[in-house]
């Protein structure tokens, strides 16, 4: 070996072993349940069915010599949707990176499993309620609720905190195959105890004008006492009027103890098109003690598709067993 290719190794290893290590911190965080649920309604009428849940959550941070602060979050979880280069299901779920300072804000990269400023808080009142429904439901499809949730690759930034009890946050979704990019905004205070309220608009980004539009949500929430009484209001409005969609919802829990919950909530999905609305009623109570939560809910369909026939009516039941570990 030649004297200048002596010179260039030493040189890189010298400069190798004087990197100066950041400290970090990795940590696994893990859920199961085991579930058993029914439905009734015509056409429906079926034995109960049993499930487990399972997921993992890989996540770590630590903070570079320029102060900022990077974390990475991983989630694990078979049976998600999403499918590997073969095809197949993949167990993987949402994942991210955020960089933060208390001066910069945070600023989050989410490859899957993004949300909108509007998506991320247009969950109902209710707790979606409509979700255990959706899809084929005996001889009808029933409803889904449509939302400007920009999927994977997206950005998400919350600014820095002006004012106590006050954050702002943006998003945005990169222009894609047929569409154009999409950008939202969003407020949360909760300046006054007991009260949080949210407000949020986001660009729906079709892959047609028709199909284009934009997400309006709201949601306000205060607790009293064991009482916190939740309304919600998620406006879906697009250039085809018959895609337009009003969601709002109305929830009770009443806090028995520091283990006992109880809550009664209800969700109407208004479809522009459509003179008939789709309507549910649900009640849960939940058991919570040393990481293992005991729940059980009682849940009510009616014209899920937008009609009135009889066979667009169900119940539901659930009884759960979930850990936290």
């Amino acid at each position: 070996m030649n004297k200048f290719k002596k010179i260039g190794l030493t040189a890189l290893a010298a400069s190798l072993v004087s990197v100066s290590a950041h400290a970090g911190e990795m940590s696994v965080a893990g859920s199961a349940a085991i579930n058993v649920e029914g439905y009734s309604g015509e056409n429906l009428d079926a034995g109960a069915g049993y499930s487990m849940g399972n997921q993992l959550t890989f996540s770590g941070s630590g903070e570079l010599d320029n102060g900022l602060t990077v974390s990475l979050s991983f989630v694990l979880d078979q049976g998600d949707d999403e499918t590997d280069v073969s095809g197949a299901t993949a167990p993987f779920d949402s994942h991210s990176v955020k960089v933060s300072s208390d001066e910069l804000g945070t600023l989050t990269f989410a490859g899957e499993g993004g949300s909108s400023a509007a998506s991320s808080i247009d969950g109902t009142a209710a707790g979606d309620i409509w979700d255990t429904f959706d899809g084929a439901r005996g001889a009808v499809t029933a409803v889904a609720v449509s939302d400007s949730g920009p999927g994977d690759n997206s950005l998400f930034y919350t600014l820095p905190s002006m004012m106590d009890g006050l954050d702002i946050n943006l998003s945005y979704q990169p222009q894609g195959s047929g569409r154009e990019s999409a950008t939202g905004w969003g407020v949360s205070y909760t300046g006054i105890e007991g009260l949080t309220a949210q407000y949020a608009l986001t660009d729906e980004a079709g892959t047609t004008a028709a199909l284009s539009g934009d997400q309006t949500v709201w949601k306000v929430s205060y607790a009293y006492g064991p009482v916190t009484a939740t309304a919600s209001n998620s406006d879906f409005d697009v250039t085809t009027a018959t895609s337009d969609q009003e969601t709002s919802s109305y929830a009770i829990s009443y806090t028995v103890s520091d283990e006992i919950s109880i809550t009664y909530g209800v969700e109407d999905i208004d479809m522009g098109s459509s003179t008939t609305d789709a309507e549910y009623e649900s009640i849960s109570a939940s058991y919570t003690a040393g990481g293992m939560t005991i729940s059980a809910s009682m849940k009510d369909a009616e014209n899920v598709a937008y009609g009135t026939a009889s066979n667009q009516d169900f119940e539901y039941w659930s009884l759960g067993a979930s850990f936290a570990f």
